[in-house]
């Protein structure tokens, strides 16, 4: 990831209240190895670089975390009970907490495909099923924005959309790009949509 690509990401992610009102309060919460990702980072981009509102198309904010020491749904649910707590009303039922150390418990009956257990947050990224969306973002405690992008940030900012390399075409690989598409026609898509 290059430094000058790294800065305009910081930069289009400071304009945008709500996200860095998801991120200030996540990092109040004080999660383990966490992390925001996905939509509301590449969509935010997207954005910015279609002259669109920052919000625009943003259905959620994946917040994930790694907490290998309990792994059952109720240590899980008592985190995600805390930040619907800590989030206000306008923003608390749009944020998506997982702990990325259970991924591997529920991910293969849900989307048909085995998932080996993780051994941190950033570890899920490589296995998103694009590149552009293999994004997140944390912020420090000193203000800084930590970047984890695994595959680098060109495409993101290319707004180019290509399977991932390091595993097999995601059984809703041709949805997602569909649904991408619709909202952003500026995107190229690289490889066959199905």
């Amino acid at each position: 990831m290059t430094a000058a690509l790294a800065g305009r990401l910081d930069a289009i992610l400071r304009v945008s209240p709500r996200l860095m009102r998801v991120l200030t309060i996540a990092r109040e919460l004080d999660l383990p190895d966490w992390r925001v990702v996905s939509g509301a980072v590449y969509q935010t981009v997207w954005n910015a670089l279609t002259g669109r509102e920052p919000d625009y198309g943003i259905k959620d904010f994946d917040l994930f975390y790694f907490d290998a020491a309990d792994l059952s749904y109720e240590a899980e649910d008592v985190v995600i009970r805390a930040a619907a707590a800590a989030f206000p009303p306008d923003l608390s039922p749009l944020v998506e907490v997982r702990n990325q150390a259970r991924v591997h418990l529920w991910f293969e009956q849900r989307f048909g495909e085995a998932y080996m257990p993780l051994a941190c947050a950033d570890e899920a990224l490589g296995r998103f099923v694009a590149p552009t969306f293999a994004v997140g973002v944390r912020l420090e405690p000193d203000g800084r924005v930590d970047i984890a992008a695994p595959f680098g940030l060109a495409d993101l900012f290319a707004m180019r959309i290509q399977p991932n390399p390091w595993r097999p075409r995601a059984r809703g690989w041709s949805r997602v790009v569909e649904s991408a598409k619709a909202r952003w026609p500026e995107l190229t898509i690289v490889g066959p949509a199905v």
